[in-house]
């Protein structure tokens, strides 16, 4: 793929997520979605990585909102791990996930590699929304 087709690709990612491509954002976008594998991040992990990473400074408070806009617009998944942690995933197809509680690294696990016999009906009033198998790791 040509440069200019991601960086075309990035424009769009930002401005479908309601935001203007600045320059922090650009380099956000990038650091997210121009990778060959999937990544998984907090938004702490993420701050961390993008001062490493990058020569520019990013506010916390820029990271988190460029992070939840993506996941409005659709562009990442947001997998919560027992209501401790918020992961976010840059794959938004449906599939499954490892958890390594030890380096708290979530693994992806393709939906074709899990088989569903049977789940419950939901109960009055509600409707199925999605099934995600999470099986924890350990050592």
């Amino acid at each position: 793929m040509s440069k200019n087709v991601k960086k075309i690709d990035i424009f769009n990612k930002l401005r479908s997520s309601g935001l203007r491509p600045t320059k922090q954002r650009v380099e956000i976008a990038k650091y997210l979605f121009e990778r060959e594998k999937t990544f998984h991040f907090t938004v702490e992990s993420l701050d961390k990585l993008l001062e490493k990473k990058t020569t520019s400074k990013f506010a916390l408070a820029t990271i988190y909102n460029t992070v939840h806009a993506f996941k409005d617009a659709g562009h990442l998944s947001e997998v919560e791990v027992r209501g401790k942690k918020t992961y976010f995933d840059t794959n938004v197809s449906d599939h499954h996930h490892f958890y390594d509680s030890e380096n708290s690294e979530l693994i992806d696990i393709d939906a074709n590699e899990i088989l569903i016999q049977k789940i419950p009906k939901a109960p009055n009033g509600k409707k199925i929304k999605n099934v995600e198998v999470f099986i924890n790791l350990k050592n």
